[in-house]
């Protein structure tokens, strides 16, 4: 095994070696596809320490049974010499047991990889856009955005680990009414600021205290010239000053969390440059197109409802259940229309895209699915494009819901929320669930010390490993070291083999494009890990510092080094840093 060569990785080159010999032998036909075999723990760990599929995967096409195909393979992967065992479990799973020597290869290929432990070429390069977060530009983050926030930038962050480039994209809806709602509120302020009782806020405008400097800005720009100007003199210059300040406000709060994006898009630039036209162009050259009228509403009498033609998309071809229209009668774009558009832009510069968005938006997943599927991409192929729905967070303190803001008008800031938990805190606690479960924040739990709070239990980790160093240093100055490795027990090496997955883990992930996963894993090392570390309370001889025993000491405090190197790891993808003392 090659230094970058992981343990996972190496055991399925194995495999296609093996399967290209009983391909040499005539035993197995060519050119089998073998993109579905997997390599993997099996489910249950007494049937050894890695499992495939591949003799039940390739038994149909091969014209084989499972099991024939299965004991042909056998043959092959017992002659390596890390294998101790190969066993042929139900009707063709293959179950290998390890040397030890593979394992304790394996932790030594961690410390010598470090933190490009897990890094994977698997992206080969190709682009991916993740667009996340894109609230309307009408007011501060609020908890409502800080899920898909985080979500998208930790998926972001992993798949550019495994290897893919990517285009953290945030899309600017300033087009719509809600940035005139926007002006006119500003406009408020800015009278209020030259010195006018303005009263109070008027219902449908927004209310927070966070366009009071707004309105001072431009007072002191443009002084009272538009304060009793007709709205149509300021409307359109009051519109960009305040979604200008507004995504000033955005970029702040998002770094709070960490988050930069690489690209803001604009709505109204984007139909400005005559994006939706294009696409409109381009869609119907396919015949995706038409000109059409919709069947009337359900519910709806023909007093009620007018049939006017409309430039339709056929999304029905892609799974929809109506075509759908991407022009109003007034000729305004629909907001169906101007996605298009915008991901028709999107998918001229990215290989794949993933949106993420809010669950509220659920309803409109298949219709934009179903144009971006009408994309072809350079190669004639559909561009591949997934959406994620994330589901709202309810925040509560020691149970209870929490009240509103009121600097905000009608929420809680995702500023507030950060000043007082931290950056880590929250960043975690969004992905210890799968984002389409629902989720409590409760202040009180999050940062609660204790096993029962997974923030803390995955950074205690790490910080019991430095606590462990700093303890070996001063009770006889050990170091770690990977010279007697070799002297670990099961014990030990049950912690290696769970670190060992890590690689396939983020793999796995980035191919499922789900980040939690990685919170997930490093949960599960954490309770490995501190499992391990609790055994020396009961058993002297299991304590990681062992005074009679210098060169076992050496192995466990590196084999702690390496646990902890994995969890770092894992929590840079999910951008939340290791700490080193709790």
């Amino acid at each position: 095994m090659s230094k970058t060569q992981t343990l996972y990785a190496a055991f399925t080159g194995h495999l296609h070696a093996a399967l290209d010999a009983l391909e040499a032998a005539g035993s197995l036909p060519a050119g089998l596809k073998r993109n579905a075999i997997t390599v993997e723990p099996p489910r249950d760990s007494s049937h050894g320490d890695l499992s495939t599929n591949a003799a039940m995967v390739l038994s149909k096409p091969a014209g084989m049974k499972p099991r024939d195909l299965a004991e042909a393979l056998v043959a092959q992967l017992t002659k390596l010499e890390s294998v101790t065992s190969a066993e042929i479990a139900g009707p063709g799973f293959i179950n290998l047991r390890l040397s030890p020597a593979a394992w304790l290869a394996e932790l030594r290929a961690i410390g010598e990889l470090g933190a490009d432990y897990g890094r994977s070429t698997m992206g080969g390069g190709t682009t991916v856009n993740v667009e996340y977060v894109s609230a309307n530009p009408t007011g501060p983050m609020h908890m409502g955005h800080c899920r898909g926030a985080v979500v998208g930038d930790a998926l972001a962050t992993l798949l550019e680990y495994a290897g893919h480039k990517v285009i953290k994209e945030y899309y600017v809806n300033d087009a719509g009414g809600q940035v005139q709602v926007l002006a006119r509120s500003a406009h408020i302020r800015y009278r209020e600021a030259l010195g006018e009782d303005v009263g109070a806020i008027p219902e449908g405008l927004y209310p927070g205290e966070y366009l009071i400097p707004v309105g001072q800005e431009l007072a002191t720009e443009f002084g009272d010239k538009y304060a009793a100007a007709p709205e149509s003199e300021w409307l359109a210059l009051f519109q960009a000053k305040t979604v200008a300040a507004m995504l000033v406000m955005i970029r702040a709060d998002l770094a709070l969390l960490g988050i930069h994006h690489d690209l803001f898009s604009s709505e109204a630039e984007l139909q400005a440059s005559g994006k939706p036209e294009e696409a409109e162009a381009w869609l119907r050259s396919k015949g995706l197109v038409y000109d059409g009228v919709l069947e009337a509403p359900k519910g709806k009498t023909i007093e009620d409802w007018e049939p006017v033609e409309l430039p339709l998309f056929r999304s029905t071809q892609f799974g929809d259940d109506q075509d759908r229209p991407i022009k109003k009668s007034d000729g305004t774009w629909t907001y169906f229309g101007a996605d298009l558009a915008y991901h028709f832009q999107k998918a001229q510069s990215a290989d794949a895209l993933v949106d993420i968005w809010g669950a509220d938006h659920g309803g409109t997943v298949k219709r934009i699915k179903a144009a971006v599927a009408a994309m072809t991409g350079a190669e004639g192929d559909p561009t591949p494009f997934e959406i994620k729905l994330v589901q709202m967070v309810q925040l509560l303190r020691n149970g209870e819901p929490v009240k509103m803001s009121k600097r905000s008008g009608n929420f809680v800031t995702l500023a507030d929320v950060v000043q007082e938990v931290g950056k880590d805190v929250v960043r975690f606690t969004m992905l210890t669930r799968k984002p389409e479960a629902q989720m409590d924040f409760d202040f009180a739990k999050v940062v609660e010390a204790s096993k029962d709070n997974p923030v803390f239990y995955v950074q205690y980790a790490n910080a019991r490993v430095h606590s462990t160093l700093r303890k070996g240093l001063a009770e006889g100055g050990f170091t770690p070291s990977p010279e007697h490795v070799e002297l670990l027990g099961e014990e030990e090496l049950e912690v290696v083999k769970l670190a060992a997955q890590f690689p396939r883990i983020v793999e796995a992930a980035a191919a499922a494009r789900e980040a939690h996963r990685i919170a997930f894993f490093l949960g599960d090392l954490a309770a490995a890990f501190h499992g391990y570390w609790n055994l020396g309370n009961d058993r002297v001889e299991k304590r990681f510092v062992n005074a009679a025993d210098a060169n076992l000491t050496a192995a466990r405090l590196f084999l702690a080094v390496q646990i902890g190197q994995v969890v770092r790891n894992g929590l840079a993808l999910l951008g939340v840093e290791a700490v080193e003392e709790m």
